[in-house]
């Protein structure tokens, strides 16, 4: 199990909800979850075996920013 930790520009809640069936209908990711507290809009997702640019690229589909941060 990975846990990849990327920075956002998903502010509210409503921007979740836009950008939760896109991560939800991927079976690899077994979790994940916004911390809109946080300055950077954290995006924390379990997964098995899916690259963060796969997640970095579906974000920005969608008309987010999403970057990984090295931790």
């Amino acid at each position: 199990m990975d846990v990849l930790v990327f920075t956002t520009n998903v502010e509210k809640p409503e921007q979740v909800s836009e950008v939760k069936p896109l991560l939800t209908s991927i079976p690899a990711i077994t979790g994940w979850n916004f911390d809109l507290e946080d300055c950077d809009n954290i995006l924390r997702i379990e997964a098995e075996n899916i690259s963060p640019r796969y997640i970095e690229s579906l974000l920005q589909t969608a008309g987010y920013n999403c970057r990984e941060l090295e931790y």
